[in-house]
């Protein structure tokens, strides 16, 4: 059985986008909401199974890893977030990368000798690292417009993958997944008038005017911390809208704040552009936190948790 592991943002699905497209292979996918990262314990693994893993933190992973390995599966993981200890085995095959400015599908491109690297270049602006994206592309010598193309895609197709549930979501990210793998090419798509990228643009651009009116509920020199309103469009921007505030205050560290479908909140962190690290220091210093230097998240956070939130936050960057 062959098994496909995959965040269900922008990165996470073009990283399996271009191992698909360099080498089609039935499999079963397993993937969610872009906060749902534990995915690998869906895995009823046996002797003889081939499993990707793309863009879900081994750290967050590891006792269904050793479960699969110990199973006799063979394991290929790709990935930039938080690690661990990687396990020894032979069954393994590991290519974790933490360096801030790359993300997984780019890691996946080198591998496959930059075979599908526009699609590569599309995910770096969808997880926001415009600085590494652009350079991909004036290697390529691409124009102004089809960079500004290809970031369009990457942010509409990471707004997809956020929502507490996948009700929240417009399209569930393997739906999306198999849409896009029609292109071999990000231009292919954005030059067809009636595709997919034109269905997200306007749902995008619709939910983020929504977003305008966010209430700031902590700020200093350091880190600023809004709240967004109880609502499926709400839970939908919440790390666009965080990317965004990154762009426009390089300075700053921001966190956007989403009310949890049980209790408290869901947290969606970007560290300051011009100091790309800490992010998942905050995090993890809070039960439900994870993530990588420069992006972070925790899944629930207590009321009761807040005030020290932003005292761990604010006193980090300050």
């Amino acid at each position: 059985m062959n098994y496909d592991v995959f965040n269900g943002d922008a990165d996470g699905i073009i990283a399996l986008l271009q191992l698909q497209l360099a080498n089609p292979t039935p499999s079963k996918k397993i993937t969610g909401v872009k906060r749902d990262i534990q995915l690998l314990k869906q895995v009823d693994a046996k002797a003889g199974d081939n499993i990707r893993v793309l863009d879900i933190s081994m750290e967050k992973n590891i006792e269904a890893l050793k479960r699969c390995l110990d199973a006799g599966a063979e394991v290929f993981y790709a990935d930039h977030h938080r690690a661990g200890d990687i396990p020894s085995s032979d069954k393994l095959t590991a290519h974790i990368d933490l360096d801030a400015n790359t993300c997984t599908s780019l890691i996946v491109s080198e591998l496959l000798d930059k075979q599908f690297h526009l699609w590569a270049i599309t995910a770096a602006y969808g997880d926001n690292m415009i600085a590494a994206a652009n350079a991909e592309a004036d290697k390529l010598g691409l124009s102004q417009e089809q960079k500004d193309k290809l970031k369009a895609l990457g942010i509409y197709i990471n707004y997809n993958g956020y929502g507490s549930e996948i009700e929240d979501l417009h399209f569930h990210p393997a739906a999306l997944f198999e849409l896009l793998l029609a292109y071999s090419s990000p231009l292919q798509l954005i030059e067809q008038k009636d595709s997919i990228f034109y269905q997200l643009e306007g749902l995008y651009i619709a939910d983020m005017d929504k977003a305008q009116a966010a209430e700031v509920m902590f700020e200093n020199n350091a880190v600023k911390v809004i709240l967004l309103e109880d609502a499926p469009w709400a839970r939908r921007v919440s790390g666009v809208l965080g990317n965004e505030l990154a762009n426009q205050s390089p300075e700053k560290a921001h966190a956007v704040l989403t009310h949890h479908k049980d209790s408290g909140y869901t947290v969606s962190i970007r560290a300051p552009l011009n100091n790309k690290q800490g992010a998942d220091q905050v995090v993890t210093q809070f039960a439900t936190g994870g993530g990588r230097a420069a992006a972070a998240g925790i899944n629930q956070l207590a009321e009761v948790e807040l005030e020290r939130f932003y005292q761990v936050f604010g006193d980090y960057y300050s």
